[in-house]
């Protein structure tokens, strides 16, 4: 049976298993945009295409399947490539459809011709370097090839984005509905067994070390290993840090949690490592710059490395490990867990966290959370309020990074997304906007009043879409980060940091949503009792001082 390629598309963002597609209408983009009108994928108008990409992604995110997006030729695509360099970055699974002139004016100056002919912006090379794969398709004969090699990047243990670009000649061609059923749409599962090699060589060094310390990354919860790194932890006694974006792996409230590692953390877990743990198992950690202290050596010195990531570019990347596993995080766990169980290996002895933690010679993050915590003592009970209120069922997008990371115990059973990928400013609303269409459960977006001025015309698309968010942002009238450094490495020369800011309550009524501003800590008591937080959308302002900082300093 012979369909339109425009329907063609659609039938195969169905079988991919895709619900929502995020983005704006164009022109070039229309037939596409009419096969959508009868589908079961929804399309879901943005106010930005940058606000749809990142729709796309915090969908992503959330329901670990495939997020969507698209746009018409020209600016349509250009505008999407902050959020989709964050897709990238974090490694994101999104498939995004363009608009492209017909191919038989390519190269004559078309209007918003994204073809690279004639002097024409060139998509292709724009989107290269923040794609797994791009492809204008120009003809239909290798239509089915090109879905084939999309599916394998989407499907794949590392994916990224895929961008697809459809001439409007192309999308009203026909071809063979039959090409989709050459194509696959699903994710093959990995296993592997508990005696293999590298597995016991694995649970042999668990066994053998003192000390040994887990480093859980996001590559646990990628893989839906929270429940299987807690089961190892709690089965042994290895005490678990995470890095930012794998905070909650295990729950922060736990006895043999440390907390989140890294340079704008103030946690007890770098001079642990350093001080007491003699084996270091990576799970799914990418030790970056954040979380390896710059790479700091005493780290990993005197130490046994076990390194397992379903990313072969990232084992070994910058240390040598004793045991590199390439695998699915849950399935090495699973393995490893009757590997020590057929041993009949008992949980470890050891000296209690906690008295660990008060005889370790290295004190100063303790002094460092102490002052930090007494400069914001208001967005501390902020993060304990929302931690008691919401001890399970809630997602968190969150911009600002450093106060969540220090005051927010996020509990296994919630969910913490930091603004990670090319952390880009004015991604947490979008990005919770769209975990909202998969999620529900209560939202919550926190950024400061810089990047909401970036993006806060999607609180529109949550009005439009009657979803329930709750924004918290923080305001400074200044660009908190950028302040900071230029005080701490400028002789406090102040350029483009401060601004004026509207009246947020004015701005909250006009978008019809409720709105809070809290200056004390009585504030806080009120916002957790009579803001409805689960079914309403609500714009929640924080003030704070613009010159209070933390105290470490970055490198640039």
């Amino acid at each position: 049976m012979k369909i339109k390629v425009s329907e063609l598309i659609v039938r195969y963002l169905e079988r991919l298993g895709v619900e929502y597609i995020f983005g704006m209408p164009g022109a070039h983009i229309l037939p596409v945009y009419d096969s959508l009108y009868n589908s079961s994928v929804k399309s879901i108008l943005a106010k930005h295409e940058q606000g749809a990409a990142f729709m796309a992604g915090g969908y992503a995110r959330a329901s670990g399947k495939i997020g969507a997006c698209i746009t018409t030729a020209g600016p349509g695509a250009t505008n999407l490539v902050t959020g989709i360099a964050n897709a990238y970055a974090d490694k994101q699974p999104i498939l995004i459809i363009t608009g492209e002139t017909s191919t038989h004016i390519f190269g004559k100056g078309g209007l918003q011709e994204s073809s690279g002919e004639g002097g024409a912006i060139d998509q292709e090379s724009l989107f290269k370097g923040i794609t797994k794969y791009n492809k204008i398709v120009e003809r239909t004969d290798y239509l089915g090839n090109v879905l084939n090699r999309a599916s394998k990047e989407l499907f794949s243990d590392n994916p990224g984005p895929v961008l697809l670009s459809f001439p409007f000649n192309i999308q009203k061609e026909l071809v063979d509905d039959d090409i989709l059923d050459n194509i696959r749409t699903e994710k093959i599962p990995f296993s592997i067994h508990q005696d293999s090699p590298s597995i016991n060589a694995f649970a042999d060094l668990i066994i053998a070390a003192a000390n040994p310390v887990i480093v859980a990354g996001y590559g646990c919860i990628k893989s839906d290993g929270q429940q299987l790194v807690s089961q190892l932890s709690e089965s042994i006694g290895i005490p678990v840090t995470s890095s930012l974006k794998g905070k909650g792996v295990i729950s922060e409230q736990s006895e043999l949690s440390l907390g989140s590692l890294g340079v704008t953390s103030y946690s007890h877990a770098y001079s642990y490592i350093v001080e007491k743990s003699d084996l270091i198992i990576f799970l799914g950690a990418g030790f970056n710059e954040r979380t390896s202290y710059l790479w700091d050596a005493k780290l990993l010195a005197g130490k046994k490395i076990v390194q397992v990531d379903n990313n072969y570019e990232q084992l070994e990347k910058v240390f040598k490990a004793d045991v590199a596993i390439n695998g699915d995080i849950k399935a090495v766990l699973s393995a490893v867990l009757g590997n020590l169980q057929a041993k009949g290996v008992e949980r470890k002895t050891i000296e209690s966290v906690q008295n660990q933690l008060d005889n370790l010679e290295d004190r100063s993050s303790e002094t460092d959370s102490q002052e930090f915590r007494s400069r914001f003592p208001l967005i501390e009970k902020l993060f304990v309020k929302l931690a008691q209120c919401f001890p399970k069922g809630i997602q968190v997008f969150d911009d600002n990074i450093i106060f969540a990371q220090n005051f927010f115990n996020v509990s296994s059973e919630n969910r913490y997304y930091p603004n990670s990928g090319v952390s880009s400013l004015g991604h947490a609303i979008p990005a919770a906007i769209g975990a909202r269409f998969t999620v529900d459960k209560p939202t919550f977006a926190i950024l400061g009043d810089g990047g909401f001025q970036m993006c806060c015309m999607e609180i529109m698309t949550a009005v439009n879409y009657k979803l329930p968010l709750t924004i918290i942002m923080f305001n400074n009238s200044t660009m908190g980060l950028i302040r900071k450094n230029q005080f701490q490495q400028y002789e406090k020369r102040f350029i483009n940091c401060d601004f004026e800011n509207p009246d947020y309550a004015y701005l909250a009524r006009s978008f019809g949503i409720n709105y809070k501003r809290v200056t004390d800590e009585s504030g806080l008591d009120d916002l957790f009792t009579n803001v409805d937080c689960a079914g309403a959308i609500n714009l929640i302002e924080i003030m704070i001082d613009k010159d209070l900082f933390p105290s470490y300093t970055s490198r640039r």
